[in-house]
């Protein structure tokens, strides 16, 4: 059993380290937990994390990892249980060093991911992780749920960014792993098992991340398309005609648009008629290559799989079809959903998914469906809203029917019912029924063997 984070043990830390519970520290995007804790810890560096560990470990206390607190599965809230200490990184920022010949960036774990944009841009470089949430998550955080966001089609998740983490184990000793190597064969990779471990397994502190040449031509356009097949196909013509330079590739159905005009009517687009489907496609070229050009010649080879589409004539016009998209999540907030599905499926069985998935979910009760993501990569946002007229609080007996009609059907087709947000509290049962039994045996042997108190953010990903 673990102990309390109560004033006679946070009387043995550091005043200086310390500071009072705020409401934002305790509460989650969407509003489904409410947490709790002791007390806030803002360490200033490693040997700082290391002493709170060790302090929580020999007290056995709990400690709940914080970073920009714009996780949606409540990895970052402790809402029962002992009452944990808080672990924020929000004074670990710093940019340690940037290698712009060597495409590395170094960074603390709460440096801001749209500082760590800044920083590689200022060396002309790029650090491609792009979610809407930049200007807040830290990148500590993006690491501990493997984030993922809309470059994954060119330039893979966050896992697939990062070449070193140091991070601070479960009895407080510190794992250098800060290394900045593209090979590295040298046993088992803990800087994976860290990865996506949503600060179960130890609390990384620093990474070494991946840069790259920045485009010198970027391009964008937004495409309607007759259903999701011809998506699809239009996803594999774009990688023919422009392999490696396809950076997004996202689906949007008319829903999440209608949306956007009822909750934000003074946000532009760019058709007349919403159309029931379209793709945002983005690209990055070389010089020696017209993004324009690309763009129309992708469409005219397109034929029949292409209805209609606008290509974006300046940057200006590419990043209003980048805050069309990028809306969408703030539209469905103000709409309110039933329940939310962040699932990825084999490509080529999305357009069955959905075909299948809105009958079935019509003989539940009347809903909104708004589907749109990362087609490219195969990560959609299945989201169920109330039908129009009507409020989220009627679906409240719904809603577990809801997403156990979502998730199984995903199951069915091999897919996963998490594909870049992770698992948190909010799937910790969804993960019992549908995870492979031999994964979560040595997942748990995992956890046991790192954290044998289980206090490295109790009750998030394995059930505590």
């Amino acid at each position: 059993m673990l102990n309390p984070a109560d004033p006679g043990f946070l009387a043995s830390l550091p005043e200086e380290l310390l500071r009072a519970v705020r409401p934002a520290d305790l509460e989650e995007p969407r509003g489904r937990w409410q947490g709790q804790g002791g007390a806030v810890a803002t360490p200033r560096n490693t040997a700082e994390v290391s002493l709170l560990v060790r302090a929580c470990a020999a007290a056995r206390v709990g400690i709940v990892p914080l970073g920009g607190g714009t996780g949606l599965v409540g990895g970052q809230v402790m809402p029962e249980g002992p009452v944990p200490l808080i672990v924020s990184f929000e004074r670990m920022t710093a940019i340690r060093a940037v290698h712009p010949q060597e495409n590395v960036i170094v960074a603390e774990a709460g440096a801001i991911l749209a500082d760590i944009h800044a920083a590689a841009e200022a060396q002309d470089r790029m650090f491609p992780l792009t979610l809407a949430s930049q200007g807040s998550s830290r990148i500590g955080g993006n690491l501990a749920t493997n984030a993922g966001g809309v470059n994954v089609l060119r330039y893979g998740n966050a896992r697939d960014l990062c070449l070193g983490v140091e991070a601070v184990l479960a009895d407080g000793t510190v794992f250098h792993g800060l290394k900045r190597l593209r090979k590295d064969n040298t046993g088992y990779d803990l800087r994976h098992l860290l990865i996506g471990a949503e600060g179960t397994l130890g609390l990384i502190t620093a990474a070494s991340l991946k840069l790259f040449p920045r485009p010198a031509v970027t391009g964008a356009a937004l495409f309607v398309v007759p259903d999701p097949q011809a998506a699809l196909a239009l996803l594999s013509l774009a990688e023919s005609q422009l392999p490696g330079m396809v950076s997004g590739f996202e689906l949007i159905h008319r829903q999440g648009l209608d949306f956007l005009a009822e909750t934000l009517p003074d946000l532009r687009q760019p058709f007349a008629v919403a159309p029931e489907w379209c793709v945002l496609v983005d690209i990055g070229l070389p010089a020696a290559l017209d993004a324009t050009e690309a763009l129309m010649s992708l469409y005219e080879a397109a034929g029949e799989l292409v209805l209609d589409g606008v290509i974006a004539q300046s940057g200006t016009q590419r990043l209003e079809f980048w805050t069309l998209r990028e809306t969408i999540p703030e539209a469905n907030r103000r709409v309110g959903s039933i329940s939310s599905h962040d699932i990825s499926l084999p490509l080529s069985a999305i357009p069955a998914f959905l075909a299948e998935a809105a009958p079935a979910l019509a003989q539940l009760g009347d809903f909104r469906i708004n589907c749109f993501g990362h087609l490219g990569d195969g990560n959609l946002h299945y989201n169920v809203f109330p039908a129009k007229g009507r409020q989220r609080a009627e679906y409240d007996g719904l809603r577990e029917a809801v997403k156990t009609c979502v998730h199984d059907l995903v199951h069915r087709f091999d897919g996963s019912i998490s594909a870049e947000h992770g698992i948190g509290r909010l799937k910790v049962k969804d993960l019992e029924t549908y995870g492979d039994p031999v994964k979560l045996i040595a997942m748990r042997a995992i956890k046991t063997a790192l954290d044998p108190l289980g206090i490295l953010n109790p009750g998030a990903v394995l059930r505590a």
